[in-house]
């Protein structure tokens, strides 16, 4: 009886160690990030299909929310088949995505009101998709997002819940989700067109600085990049001062 109980407990044990540890991905079950620096820090080696990750501007949408959904629709170029993108409102410019990599073509566009994360669970029982994503404004609970959560796990489907917010430093999105990733994206001012002639008029490419606030199974951290490109990658700044190709520092959050 001992023994069977113990194995029991063993059994229970094991199950609660793969539910904090997350899906574990197979070979081929993760998306890039678009950049192999980025990659490298992330416990599979990319984002992990079948799981929801969290992505959001680091401040208010007017600013930083478009950099949020670039990165998103970079992501997803590199994926293969149709995305779900649903939002409360049909205000999502297109072309702009495709300027990312992702064409307007593969995305089936919902405008659910105040069912986002209805639509987003609904989507992601299909496994004919590729991802959803739902733009969430406001709380986003701990309970939905598990719901999103587990939904992407029976399927294998990628889940992003694009988080928008009007103000800085909003505290819903500092509430605990049960994303398997946390990025805050922030646009940062172009450098000149020139570096070595900084007076010459014009902009160079823009820029972003990616936060990686939460990983479960890794470490927080933030490398500043250039915006995504026409497939969809990010490539991180280098130090031209002294004409040296040392990367910026990842920094430890």
């Amino acid at each position: 009886m001992f023994s069977t109980q113990r194995a029991r407990l063993d059994d229970l044990r094991a199950q609660i160690a793969r539910i904090e540890r997350g899906p574990v991905a197979a070979p081929g079950q993760t998306v890039s990030m678009g950049s192999a620096e980025i990659d490298a820090a992330l416990p599979n080696g990319g984002l992990t299909l079948g799981a929801l990750h969290e992505i959001a501007g680091a401040g208010p949408d007017t600013e930083h929310g478009a950099a949020a959904a670039l990165l998103t629709a970079g992501i997803l170029a590199r994926l293969t088949g149709p995305v779900l993108w649903t939002m409360e409102h049909a205000d999502l410019f297109a072309p702009g995505l495709a300027a990312a990599g992702l064409h307007p073509d593969r995305i089936v566009f919902a405008a659910a009101g105040k069912e986002v994360l209805a639509t987003m669970e609904e989507g992601l029982r299909h496994t004919g998709l590729a991802a959803v994503v739902g733009e969430i404004a406001g709380r986003f609970s701990l309970i939905a997002s598990r719901r999103l959560q587990l939904a992407a796990e029976q399927t294998g489907v990628l889940a992003i819940a694009l988080r928008r917010s009007r103000q800085f430093d909003d505290p819903a999105l500092m509430e605990p989700t049960a994303a398997m990733t946390r990025w805050r994206v922030a646009a940062l001012p172009s450098p000149p067109a020139l570096a070595h002639a900084p007076s010459v008029p014009g902009l160079g490419p823009a820029r972003w600085r990616l936060t990686l606030t939460r990983c479960r199974g890794g470490e927080p951290g933030t490398w500043i990049t250039e915006a995504c490109d026409a497939t969809g990658r990010v490539h991180l700044v280098f130090d031209a001062a002294d004409g040296s190709a040392a990367a910026t520092q990842r920094v430890r959050a």
